[in-house]
């Protein structure tokens, strides 16, 4: 299952999160953050239960992608209690992204 962060429900649903989360940054016009959007939905099937995956739109929550630093997108950031402790820029096979989860 994706989660949709938003500024919102951002502490409750990442921050105070009892695993870790893997936060997609996206926007609908990048072509890249399109082809990794099956990739991130696969991987939210598989893990689910250990991590917790975000999808963050930069065009509607753009003080969080700010917080994060995302200048290029799509960026893969994980966090574990509360804390990044992965990050990925640009299109990432599946292997890659999975190799970041702190599993």
């Amino acid at each position: 299952m994706e989660y949709t962060i938003t500024q919102q429900n951002f502490e409750s649903e990442v921050m105070q999160s009892d695993i870790p989360v893997l936060l997609d940054f996206w926007a609908t016009w990048c072509g890249p953050c399109r082809m990794l959007g099956p990739v991130i939905e696969e991987i939210a099937s598989e893990y689910e239960g250990k991590i917790k995956v975000g999808k963050v739109n930069v065009d509607e929550e753009p003080v969080l992608a700010n917080t994060f630093r995302v200048s290029s997108i799509p960026t893969v950031i994980i966090v574990k209690d509360g804390e990044v402790v992965n990050t990925s820029v640009g299109f990432r096979p599946k292997e890659q992204i999975t190799a970041l989860l702190p599993l």
